[in-house]
């Protein structure tokens, strides 16, 4: 029932088109699979996953790095819609989804890369520092991370955007969604789980990337960029930027 409705609504979504592509039918129908908890679905409307891996440039044919999975909430959608005729990698911060995720059936064709390195959370309010690594792949079409550059020092970041850059392929894209904090504004306790847009694009062009296109998808003109994200008046309303990078 979940499965159909889900559809139902996603082809309502995308009536301004001729036909659904195949890589939005496969996105549609990981998102009505019943891997996927009530509470990952009730999420959908914010996080729009249909309209945000548009916008990166998902195919299904792609060789994919997913950066800090969390939970699996675009693993779980990620993994189905890669199966067949890509790849899916997963990398840092992956025991949650190795230990609840990639045991169930379907997701045993994920790869989980072992970085080599210790994340070492000595940075401001506990940000996390990481050594020169590398993920151990190579020619890879996309590296997508969800909320998490606000996790990292200044100069954790740099490594990763560094070990990206190494794994994409020329041409390659990395797609970045993190919360927004205000241009220049020194980080609290409020504020920490946030980061300056202007900061990250200068950060990840100095990686050797180019700035391809943003998007206002999570764009949220009532969030103040006051509060720290967790609090129970602001979660689920962050602004948050959406940026797509390529390597030249």
């Amino acid at each position: 029932m979940r499965l159909t409705f889900a559809l139902l609504l996603f082809f309502i979504s995308v009536s301004a088109f001729a036909q659904a592509t195949t890589v939005e039918r496969k996105i549609a129908e990981a998102m009505a699979a019943n891997i996927r908890s009530e509470a990952e679905v009730a999420r959908d409307a914010n996080r729009k996953p249909l309209e945000t891996l548009g916008f990166f440039g998902l195919e299904d044919d792609m060789r994919v790095l997913e950066l800090l999975p969390g939970g699996g909430w675009y693993t779980k959608i990620l993994a189905p819609v890669l199966r067949e005729r890509g790849e899916l990698h997963v990398a840092i911060g992956t025991n949650n989804v190795q230990t609840n995720l990639l045991t169930e059936p379907g997701f045993d064709h994920v790869n989980v890369v072992d970085i080599g390195v210790e994340l070492v959370r000595d940075g401001q309010f506990r940000t996390i520092n990481v050594a020169p690594f590398g993920f151990g792949v190579e020619g890879v079409d996309m590296a997508l991370t969800f909320r998490n550059m606000h996790n990292f020092t200044e100069a954790g970041r740099a490594n990763v955007n560094a070990a990206v850059f190494a794994a994409l392929k020329p041409g390659g894209l990395y797609g970045v969604v993190d919360h927004t904090r205000r241009h220049m504004e020194p980080m609290t306790n409020e504020n920490r789980r946030r980061t300056d847009v202007v900061q990250i694009i200068k950060e990840t062009l100095a990686a050797g990337f180019e700035l391809v296109d943003y998007s206002d998808l999570h764009y949220r003109p009532d969030d103040e960029l006051r509060y720290e994200v967790g609090r129970r008046t602001v979660t689920g309303n962050t602004d948050r930027y959406t940026l797509l990078f390529r390597k030249p």
